[in-house]
């Protein structure tokens, strides 16, 4: 399925999260964009080299690499961190403008060690695990990991933390809702997918 469907189908359960809490606008509007955002996470992963049979452009893991970083500077800038104020601003930064000068692995790679200086920097657990998720990802194959229960608990504990630092009910259940969202749909589930998701890796590479 094509990332603007993952990120459609993230959003609608970001809105959904929403409407059953009854959050106001601000909040509804956030949560969706969330929802977006987790309903991509899991095609962060590359086939360790940049080869015509990967199923993500190059043009797409560049953009959301970029967008990583955007995300780091907009939390940075509202945190207003005591600490370390201009670091994860200024770690963001490089990410984006980086983020097309590298092919696939390379851009992962650095995008991952960067969040993981953001996270230390501004002292954030969420920010650390994040950078790990990603770096992880730039060394598995598609369609592996990130499409397993391994990822989708990893991911779920991200966002459990990230709802903690927001302080922001819903955000849970909006990253973990997101992210099932996309296994959901590159699963065999949906009829017209060739192929589905490993959701039992390491124990079996069966696809559901």
């Amino acid at each position: 399925m094509k990332g603007t469907s993952h990120v459609i189908i993230g959003a609608a359960t970001g809105f959904i999260v929403a409407s059953y809490s009854q959050a106001n606008p601000e909040t509804t509007i956030a949560l969706v964009g969330i929802g977006g955002f987790s309903g991509l996470v899991p095609d962060l992963d590359i086939g360790g080299t940049l080869r015509s049979k990967l199923t993500k452009p190059h043009a797409s893991i560049r953009h959301t690499a970029q967008l990583i970083g955007l995300l780091l500077m907009v939390y940075s800038f509202l945190i207003k961190n005591d600490t370390h104020p201009y670091f994860g601003m200024g770690i963001g930064a490089v990410i984006f403008v980086l983020a097309s000068m590298f092919k696939q692995k390379h851009m992962l790679m650095i995008t991952g060690i960067g969040v993981l200086a953001g996270g230390y920097f501004l002292e954030e657990n969420w920010v650390l695990l994040f950078g790990t998720y990603i770096l992880m990802a730039s060394l598995t194959p598609h369609r592996s990991y990130t499409h397993s229960l391994i990822g989708l608990v990893f991911f779920g504990i991200i966002g459990y933390q990230f709802e903690q630092s927001l302080v922001m009910e819903g955000v849970f259940y909006t990253c973990l809702l997101g992210y099932v969202s996309h296994l959901v749909a590159d699963s065999k589930l949906v009829p017209f997918n060739k192929r589905g998701v490993p959701l039992f890796l390491p124990f079996t590479k069966t696809e559901i």
